[in-house]
């Protein structure tokens, strides 16, 4: 140790200590508070004005800590420990694909409607733009992604072995549950770079065609909003012809596709 880190130490320990005053102010509150007191509660209390650094400061010195909403360190490890798995993005942005039921891109909305909110989960093919699952939901629970998987097996009546299903980092895709049941599909995963919403594109701009083109805002009540968009769904695959699918409906043009196999 330096002799100027030795003296200072020395009076440390020897001098008056500067805090103790505003100390014994705070710890009188956390005391009052039966010790389940955090800082912004001490300081709403404190009979003098102090700033909530200072007063965040001195808690920690003294080792003032809050028997209430501490983060559970055991709990902490487990959660960073859970099976929940980001895959790599192995789709890559190809998304000129021309084979039918080979890549999926799926992914979660919000829907305002009236004054509620309501969740539309989606997986479209991306060679022919047919959307191939969906379910809309007035909740955001894991049931959502997993009842659109089990809506796109009614969809898709042959194995989806050898299919590639995108969608980015969300929290539905990462849990264990939804990564089991995509691998008892047989399907492969792939998702998007984090922040990076153009590498799930053709679902992004899907959700922008369907914002446009439905008026769900009016909609009352969710059964009211549940019928129109199965309603749209319907429209879209078998009635709304794309520029860029040589003007075809999906449907068709999965058809087209499928006949040139």
């Amino acid at each position: 140790m330096s002799p100027e880190g030795y003296y200072k130490w020395l009076k440390s320990i020897n001098g008056p200590d500067k805090d103790y005053h505003d100390y014994l102010l705070i710890k009188e509150v956390f005391d009052a508070k039966k010790k389940k007191a955090g800082w912004r509660t001490v300081q709403m209390n404190l009979k003098v004005t102090m700033n909530h650094k200072k007063i965040q400061r001195i808690m920690k010195k003294y080792g003032l800590y809050c028997k209430i909403r501490r983060r559970n360190p055991y709990k902490n490890i487990a959660q960073k420990t859970r099976e929940h798995r980001v895959c790599e993005n192995k789709l890559n942005r190809e998304f000129g694909s021309l084979t039918p039921y080979r890549f999926f891109s799926t992914d979660i909305t919000y829907i305002f409607y009236g004054n509620k909110l309501a969740y539309l989960s989606v997986v479209k093919d991306i060679a022919t733009g047919e959307v191939v699952g969906w379910k809309v939901s007035e909740r955001l629970g894991m049931s959502i992604v997993l009842d659109t998987l089990a809506d796109l097996m009614n969809t898709v009546t042959f194995s989806l072995t050898d299919i590639m299903i995108h969608s980015d980092q969300g929290f539905h895709y990462t849990n264990p549950q939804y990564i089991r049941t995509v691998k008892e599909l047989g399907m492969t995963q792939s998702m998007s770079r984090r922040g990076n919403c153009i590498d799930n594109c053709p679902i992004e701009s899907f959700f922008g065609h369907f914002k446009d083109d439905v008026d769900y805002k009016n909609c009352k009540t969710f059964e009211e909003l549940r019928l129109l968009i199965n309603q749209y769904m319907k429209y879209y695959n078998y009635e709304r012809k794309q520029w860029g699918r040589k003007k075809m409906t999906p449907v068709n043009y999965r058809n087209h596709l499928l006949v040139l196999q």
